[in-house]
């Protein structure tokens, strides 16, 4: 069976910008293509991960970006699961490489999120919840997400304080990161004074509108060999998914189940464990997102999720070593949604290939990528990569 890896990788800038979608994706193209052929030289398919058609009043993302990208009559396709999008199309890219029905594929992720505004970003972001049980009673992802966080610190005597050191943590990280929508670090007074958003969630506990594309090169062995060093090439030893449920009331408040399904399917996969990974990038749309996920991802015990914020060494008893969100995660990176999962993959390929700069975790050679798409069990796309 043909061995995926990701040859080379590319993301624009990420934050409020004047580019339309098309312009970040060129960005993306330029950087991860610089000093290979011609992408219509190379790529075989391409899958693009895009949210949501509102933003731009487009659709057909995979016809535009490949004719965008000089490619054609290349199968090209858009997929969706809303934040998970994304890492949906690199799995997809993954799945035929190693299915031998391509040789290269080209995995790509766009959001123009601030072409809608505060107001249209919420109501794009709101069709990913049950209709007739959720979107109709005008609740948001922010309420959603703390209906979560208020029965998970009622569960295990978590308080508002512990949720804003993940914050602090992740916007530490981004400081030492030149891809991140804020390179700025935040102390814990700064994240407990500002204003609520849905109680217990504060401004600071939630991820930022990002407008950005990226861009990952996946290819068979030998192909990514002729194409570059093979040092500067990353593994994909696991990929895997799973839909649970759409409507928030009808699953497991404190623990994501379906989410702890993708982890153990990208490990078995791997032939990894949890105690393997040396980096993390882990969904944070809202700082109880990296907590909740970290558990399902078998990182941590059941209510200690929260000590993602600190250090390996200083954790709890049953926690792995793992560094989590080097990058910054979505609160500080970015979180512009189609290309959410792409940009976990360009953090990881950085760090497994020794370009992680300030933010490099030294003999890193394990990374993990989780993805959730919807409310936090709704769909979860999962990676093992290594170097």
């Amino acid at each position: 069976m043909p061995e995926p890896r990701i040859v080379s990788v590319g993301l624009s800038p990420v934050g409020r910008t004047d580019l339309t979608g098309r312009d970040l994706f060129s960005a993306a193209l330029a950087e991860a293509f610089e000093g290979l052929p011609d992408p219509a030289e190379v790529v075989e398919a391409l899958y693009v991960g895009n949210q949501s058609e509102r933003y731009e009043h487009q659709i057909m993302y995979g016809t535009l970006l490949a004719e965008w990208a000089g490619l054609r009559d290349v199968p090209a396709e858009r997929v969706e699961g809303c934040a998970a999008a994304g890492a949906m199309a690199l799995r997809r890219a993954v799945e035929d490489v190693r299915a031998g029905r391509h040789d290269a594929v080209l995995a790509a992720g766009v959001e123009k999120m601030t072409a809608g505004g505060t107001g249209g970003a919420t109501d794009s972001l709101s069709a990913a919840f049950d209709r007739a049980l959720e979107q109709r009673s005008g609740i948001t992802a922010p309420s959603q997400y703390a209906l979560l966080a208020c029965r998970y610190m009622h569960e295990y005597d978590v308080t508002e304080r512990d949720l804003a050191e993940i914050a602090v943590k992740n916007h530490a990280n981004a400081a030492n990161n030149p891809r991140a929508q804020f390179q700025q670090a935040i102390d814990l007074d700064t994240v407990l004074g500002s204003d609520y958003v849905a109680p217990p969630l504060k401004l600071f506990d939630c991820a930022p509108v990002s407008d950005a594309g990226a861009a990952v090169l996946v290819a068979e062995e030998s192909v990514a060999a002729d194409l570059v060093g093979t040092d500067e090439t990353v593994a994909v030893t696991g990929a895997a998914s799973a839909a649970h449920n759409l409507a928030v009331a009808e699953r497991n408040l404190t623990f994501p189940e379906g989410a702890a399904v993708a982890a153990e399917r990208a490990f078995e996969q791997a032939g990894r464990t949890p105690g393997d990974v040396d980096v993390a990038e882990v969904h944070d749309a809202f700082t109880i997102c990296e907590a909740m996920l970290s558990e399902a991802a078998g990182f941590a015990p059941r209510g200690r999720g929260i000590e993602c914020a600190r250090p390996p060494g200083e954790r709890s008893e049953g926690w792995t070593d793992v560094h989590i969100s080097t990058s910054g995660g979505l609160k500080a990176r970015g979180h512009p949604i189609g290309a959410t999962g792409l940009a976990q993959a360009v953090e990881a390929y950085e760090q497994l290939t020794g370009r992680a700069g300030d933010r490099q975790v030294e003999g890193a050679d394990t990374a993990f990528l989780l993805n959730e798409g919807g409310v936090a069990d709704a769909v979860t796309v999962t990676h093992v990569l290594e170097a």
